[in-house]
């Protein structure tokens, strides 16, 4: 990703959201038409995920996404930009706000939602706790800096996966809550093979192990893209987890996530190869 392309969408940030939402769905179309690659590993995505699904609504289903994701990514001209005051009018933090009162730790269960990086901004501009998230290195260094001040702006602090896990238990011991994106294919290395709308999925189990090193509470988070900015909804904390079973607190949790998408199944990262490793002699879908 180019230095123009970034600068370009700072200034597009500018316009007015409805302005600038519109273009997003032009540039989704544009995508879903033009990133062939892409646009497969979504339409697998859906097929297995939404069997039942006629595919006439399933590619309606993809073409939404595309532009939810578009809209997304052009809202970082904004969010990473505007005033404070423009941030608190369009990020709406609602929902079981006293889970983040106080000082326990806690584990906030932040799914894979195109408004992941509003509900982080969200959290560190109008919350009174520091904040800490897991950052993965980009291969675009240009991309990769202008990501990470954007995510440093209003505070926080971002782990390298390279760091391990120490410094991270060491923060939700202290009090800060983890920003915790767990639910993508980090490989099959260190996941457990748990059912995800019926199929395996190589996951994490960082949501039940960071609970319980920490004996931390989880907290889910859900970031919903809206016509006025984004809905960012903090849920009541889970009971009975961590239960001491790692692939059975992660079942659990993809089993949860199921029903945060059914919700919004358009805002979900779908352009993710979910399904990429599968377990030995199954072939991967894509």
């Amino acid at each position: 990703m180019s230095r123009w392309i970034l600068r370009s969408i700072e200034v597009l940030g500018r316009l007015p959201l409805p302005v600038l939402r519109a273009l997003g769905v032009v540039l989704g179309w544009g995508l879903y038409a033009v990133v062939r690659s892409r646009r497969h590993v979504v339409h697998t995505n859906l097929r297995i995920c939404f069997p039942d699904l006629p595919p006439t609504q399933r590619r309606r289903l993809a073409l939404r996404t595309f532009v939810a994701f578009a809209q997304a990514w052009l809202d970082r001209g904004w969010l990473w930009q505007a005033e404070p005051a423009v941030l608190r009018q369009r990020l709406r933090l609602s929902g079981a706000l006293h889970e983040l009162e106080g000082h326990a730790p806690t584990v906030l269960f932040a799914p894979h939602f195109v408004g992941l990086d509003a509900g982080w901004t969200a959290l560190t501009q109008q919350v009174d706790r520091s904040f800490t998230t897991i950052y993965t290195d980009q291969a675009n260094k240009v991309a990769d800096a202008w990501i990470l001040a954007g995510r440093q702006r209003l505070g926080g602090r971002l782990f390298g996966r390279i760091e391990g896990v120490k410094p991270i238990i060491v923060g939700l011991k202290a009090g800060e809550p983890l920003y915790l994106l767990p639910d993508m294919n980090f490989g099959p290395e260190e996941s457990v093979f748990v059912p995800f709308y019926g199929r395996p999925a190589a996951t994490v189990p960082s949501l039940s192990r960071f609970a319980r090193l920490s004996r931390a509470k989880v907290v889910p988070v859900i970031c919903r893209l809206a016509p006025h900015g984004y809905d960012i909804d903090v849920l009541p904390a889970w009971t009975d987890f961590p239960s001491g079973d790692l692939e059975a607190d992660t079942a659990r949790m993809n089993r949860t996530l199921e029903t945060y998408i059914n919700a919004m199944p358009e805002q979900y990262y779908w352009v993710h190869k979910r399904f990429k490793d599968q377990p030995e002699g199954v072939m991967p879908p894509y």
